[in-house]
C-alpha cells in the first residue's frame, strides 16, 4: 500500500565519497508517481559552504539511477564546475500494473518522459511531471542549490527527455544536452510503440513529446544545443534516433545546434564517458555565468 509521507522526506540509500565531493543516493516516496523512488545526488566539494546550480540527467532505456553514477565519469568533472548532478531513475517502480514487465522498451525502466493519458498508465507513468516539477522542488527543498539555474541533459530515451523538457518549458533551462537522443520519436518504432501505450492512437496527442516537432514552433529564450552521435551506433543505423530531422528544423527556427558526429563510438556508456567533460563544461558555462 502506497502512503504518502511528507512530501519532502527522503531516504538516504548510501553515500560515497568521490572527488571531494559525495555521491548519494535517496529514496523517498514519489506524489506523482504513485510509488518509492530512487535517485542519485553528486554534491560536488563547493556544496558545503554555498549553492550550486543543478544538472539533471535522464538516462536511456532499461536503466536506474545507477548506470550515470558508476559508468559516466561525471564527478570530478563536476567537483571541478561545483555542479550538482542529479540522476532520476527511469520509470516508476514495482507498481505491478499488467504488462509493466513484458519489454525492455516499454513499462519498467521506459517512461519515456512523458505523462501517460491511457489506462492501465496513467496513475503512475507521469514521468514528465515527475523530472520537471516534482524532483526540481523535492531537490531544492533538501539540497544547497540556486532553483534559479537548471540544466539538462541525458542518453538516447533520456536524451529526448532533456530535449522536451527543454523545449516544453522555454527559460526553465539554461542549457540543454544529449548524447544520442530518440530525436523524432513520432517517427521511430521505439517512440511510436510507447506513445501508443501511454498516450493512445491519436498521433497528435504525440507530437507535444517530440522535439523535432517542438522545436518547429519554439519561440522562448536562445537555446544552445550540444548532441553527441557516435557514428557507429546500431540504433542510429536502424533508424530510432533521426538526428537529422531535428538538426534540420534546428537550421530553419535559427535554434544554435552543435551536432557532432563522433566516428567509431557506439550506443554505450564508453562513448559517453569519452565525451562527458565537453557536456559538463557547455552546462557550467551557462550555469555559472
Amino acid at each position: 500500500v502506497f502512503s504518502l509521507s511528507s512530501p519532502m522526506a527522503l531516504t538516504q540509500v548510501s553515500s560515497n565519497k568521490c572527488a571531494g565531493g559525495f555521491q548519494k543516493v535517496f529514496e523517498h516516496d514519489s506524489s506523482e508517481l504513485k510509488c518509492k523512488m530512487k535517485f542519485a545526488v553528486y554534491l560536488p566539494p563547493k556544496a558545503e559552504t554555498e549553492k550550486c546550480p543543478v544538472l539533471y540527467w535522464l538516462s536511456g532505456l532499461t536503466c536506474t539511477e545507477q548506470n550515470f553514477i558508476t559508468k559516466a565519469g561525471s564527478q570530478l568533472s563536476a567537483a571541478e564546475h561545483g555542479l550538482i548532478i542529479v540522476a532520476p531513475d527511469t520509470s516508476p517502480r514495482g507498481c505491478n500494473i499488467e504488462g509493466e514487465d513484458e519489454s525492455w522498451d516499454f513499462g519498467t525502466g521506459a517512461g519515456f518522459y512523458v505523462d501517460a493519458t491511457q489506462d492501465p498508465w496513467k496513475t503512475n507513468y507521469r514521468m514528465y511531471s515527475y523530472v520537471t516539477q516534482e524532483l526540481p522542488k523535492l531537490i531544492n527543498a533538501n539540497f544547497p542549490t540556486d532553483p534559479e539555474r537548471m540544466s539538462v541533459s541525458g542518453h538516447s530515451m533520456g536524451g529526448h527527455g532533456a530535449l522536451i523538457c527543454a523545449l516544453k518549458n522555454p527559460g526553465k533551462y539554461k542549457s540543454v544536452s544529449a548524447f544520442a537522443p530518440i530525436c523524432n520519436p513520432v517517427q521511430c518504432p521505439w517512440g511510436q510503440k510507447a506513445f501508443s501505450g501511454y498516450l493512445g492512437p491519436d498521433r497528435s496527442s504525440w507530437e507535444a513529446y517530440d522535439a523535432t516537432v517542438l522545436a518547429a514552433s519554439y519561440s522562448g529564450p536562445q537555446l544552445d544545443i550540444l548532441i553527441d552521435q557516435g557514428r557507429d551506433d546500431q540504433f542510429l543505423s536502424a533508424s530510432q534516433l533521426l538526428p537529422d530531422n531535428l538538426i534540420a528544423v534546428c537550421s530553419e527556427k535559427k535554434i544554435p545546434v552543435v551536432f557532432r558526429l563522433q566516428p567509431g563510438y557506439d550506443h554505450s556508456y564508453y562513448f559517453m564517458y569519452s565525451f562527458m567533460n565537453d557536456h559538463i563544461k557547455h552546462h557550467a558555462k551557462y550555469l555559472n555565468a
